[in-house]
């Protein structure tokens, strides 16, 4: 496992620097001084969970990304906007495409969920098709590492992330009217982002509209957006270097757009809340991603033509519906609350001009959880879930068959306190039914059980274990494809025979918190039985390599460490260090490494406030990846520098900010491992942002 030890000597200098800093830094009139940023993410309530706890009286591993935090790591997609979060990084399709990945895990592992329902998008099913969440709408971004399938299912074996929105409003904003705006500029893709929120109490009822847009054209990039390696090839062929892309890479516009009303009546021991909302995108898939083999057609002998390059965008729509609700004070219960959700989503890929491939997804999702009062000292839920699916997709891309997905799911959660020991434990068991157009209906039973344990054993430390076997039935995708899924680059070739995904976890994490330092670290091991992945089988069809949905036994085995340290606090302002680092190894049990395993990382930022400014500085280093697959190749590391600069100040109730965002200041040509685009599309270049925000 190479990555742990490269960053193994660096992270035990962290591990023993920032405490002695810490204690260093303390003076004796001082020692009560809170760290703002991390006490105030401990009493954030996560609202992932039917019990609510905060952050830090969770035994469960859970990030929260809000405040000015949030303000400062918002972008384009999801993904992007959570890759600085220990354990988190993000896959990586062009501008418009960018899902979280958890420990190694991504797709069909990770469940994405809005305000704690899916987003019921088809950004599974395929590497180039977005989520359809807005981050720049989000109240605060919850990240459950590891199996989170208690709470959501098989499709969260590999951790979840809950954007909450507040589209839906939980409680009365407590005043006749508030909300926020945004709006800025940035410079690699002369993107210009603009949202606005309101939300306000009339009587009972309390309201909530909000809306967005963001434009951008093809973004700067630092050099050729062929890899090294890809123009070697290309030049070893007899192709010319003026005739590689460089400077900005084509077809990475895009166009993002939508918004949502909501309303919720609030009663003495009742409420009822209502929304509707629209989000559209369109985007373009940067050349070669997307190129078809063997389309040469026609040619007389001894003559050659060039193969057209394909400019393909996806023009994406999702509708949705949601309804929630509850009821308090029902004697042994201390309340029962409901949603149900309606999506309606439609993407066409369009090929030039022409249609491609028509996804559509027809999603309802309905829940039901109820939370006891406590008896005998143990608090709990009990909630049932139902999903179902109407898939289908036409055209030249139609890899998978039409098919409905039904899935129903009932949970049960309990902890108690025993003195300085919280105790975690629950099971969920659901049936999974995946019916395809011509063909025999699939059903797979999965069953998940958790143990938790959270040893306040000290003022200072906390000490968190956690137990997990979970399952995960397989999807429409890895049971049924049958056909060229270009995006990937192969032909897939699913199994109906296809067993659940067995996953066995452990975890141990250790928290601190000394006056001004606060450091959080775990290492965690997981074993995969029968786990899902796409093999190569060395064949090839249309052009493509042959690659078939197969199981076997894998391990997953990683380390997360970050930590944050108040420096000192003067006339020159506060000065505070925070450092993160994670690394994951992922294997085959029978011999052989897992594709597109996330490089191990390490990053800092020095942040400075004084009055109304305040200020950072970062650096993220992104090992080499060089444990790779079989045919993968590896991808060399990076180091990416990041700043920010904000002024704050109030006129009557609004609090105004102008800011200036600089990212990748370096300029460095950066290719993520976990993308299938890694050889024909590195990441933007340097990009300078300013902007301006209020909250009133």
């Amino acid at each position: 496992m190479k990555q742990p030890r490269r960053f193994a000597p660096l992270m035990a200098a962290i591990a023993l620097a920032l405490p002695a800093l810490a204690l260093a830094q303390a003076a004796p009139d001082e020692e009560e001084h809170e760290h703002t940023t991390a006490k105030t993410l401990d009493t954030i309530e996560v609202t992932a969970s039917p019990l609510r706890n905060a952050i830090d009286n969770l035994a469960r591993p859970v990030s929260v990304l809000a405040g000015q935090e949030l303000d400062a790591r918002r972008a384009g997609t999801l993904g992007e906007t959570l890759e600085r979060q220990s354990g988190v990084q993000s896959s990586y399709f062009g501008a418009g495409v960018g899902r979280p990945i958890i420990r190694g895990q991504d797709g069909a592992r990770v469940q994405v969920l809005s305000s704690g329902t899916s987003s019921l998008d088809v950004s599974t099913v395929s590497a180039d098709h977005a989520v359809t969440i807005e981050p720049f709408l989000a109240d605060q971004i919850e990240v459950l590492k590891g199996p989170a399938t208690l709470l959501y299912g098989s499709g969260a074996i590999g951790g979840a992330v809950n954007v909450v929105d507040g589209r839906i409003p939980m409680a009365p904003a407590g005043r006749a009217a508030s909300g926020r705006a945004e709006l800025r500029h940035g410079s690699a893709a002369d993107e210009n982002t603009g949202m606005v929120r309101f939300d306000g109490d009339a009587g009972a009822l309390t309201l909530h509209v909000d809306a967005f847009r963001r434009e951008s054209g093809d973004y700067r990039i630092p050099g050729f957006a062929f890899s090294p390696a890809l123009i070697a090839e290309e030049l070893a062929e007899g192709e010319e270097v003026d005739e590689f892309a460089r400077g900005r890479l084509p077809n990475s516009a895009l166009t993002t757009q939508g918004g949502g009303i909501g309303a919720s009546w609030f009663g003495e021991d009742a409420w009822f809340g209502a929304s509707a909302g629209t989000y559209r995108t369109n985007y373009g898939i940067p050349p070669g991603a997307h190129a078809h083999e063997g389309e040469e057609e026609g040619h007389e002998e001894g003559e050659h033509e060039e193969e057209e390059v394909e400019i393909v965008r996806l023009d994406m729509r999702q509708d949705r519906f949601e309804f929630r609700g509850g009821l308090r004070n029902l004697g042994p219960l201390q309340e029962i609350n409901y949603r149900v959700t309606r999506s309606l989503y439609e993407h066409t890929e369009f090929e030039g001009d022409e249609v491609g491939t028509v996804f559509e997804n027809i999603g309802t999702e309905a829940r039901v959880e109820a939370v006891q009062n406590e008896i005998n000292g143990w608090r709990g839920a009990v909630g049932l879930q139902y999903g179902h699916r109407d898939f289908s997709a036409i055209g030249d891309e139609a890899f998978v068959p039409p098919s409905i997905s039904r899935d129903i799911g009932l949970f049960v959660l309990q902890e108690r306190d025993f003195g300085d020991f919280k105790l975690e434990l629950g099971a969920r068991h659901d049936r999974v039914s995946v019916d395809p157009e011509n063909g025999a209906t699939v059903d797979r039973n999965a069953t998940s059980l958790a143990l938790g344990g959270l040893w306040h054993f000290s003022e200072l430390m906390h000490l968190s274990v956690n137990l997990d076997r979970a399952e995960r039935a397989p999807t429409a995708e890895e049971l049924f494809s049958d056909g060229p899924h270009v995006a990937t680059q192969s032909f897939e070739i699913g199994d109906a025979g296809l067993d659940v995904e067995t996953s066995t976890s452990a975890e141990i994490g250790l928290h601190l918190h000394q006056g001004r330092f606060e450091g959080k670290a775990s290492v965690y091991r997981s074993n995969y039985g029968d786990y899902v992945y796409l093999e190569d089988t060395g064949g090839e069809e249309d052009g493509l390599p042959v690659r078939a949905w197969v199981q076997g036994d894998a391990t997953f085995t990683g380390w997360e460490l970050e930590g944050s340290v108040e420096l000192f606090e003067n006339r020159s302002g506060a000065w505070q260090l925070s450092v993160f680092a994670d690394a994951v190894d992922a294997k085959l049990d029978g011999g052989g490494r897992l594709p597109r395993i996330a490089p191990g990382r390490v990053g800092a930022d020095l942040n400075w406030s004084l009055d109304g400014w305040r200020a950072r500085v970062g650096a993220v280093r992104v090992a080499d990846q060089d444990d790779v697959a079989t045919l993968e190749t590896p991808t060399q590391g990076y180091t990416r520098v990041d700043a920010g600069l904000a002024y704050h100040w109030d006129v009557g109730s609004a609090g105004w900010e102008a800011f200036f965002e600089g990212r990748n200041l370096t300029d460095k040509d950066a290719r993520v491992h976990t993308s299938y685009l890694k050889d024909f599309a590195p990441l933007p270049g340097r990009n300078l942002a300013v902007g301006v925000r209020v909250a009133f």
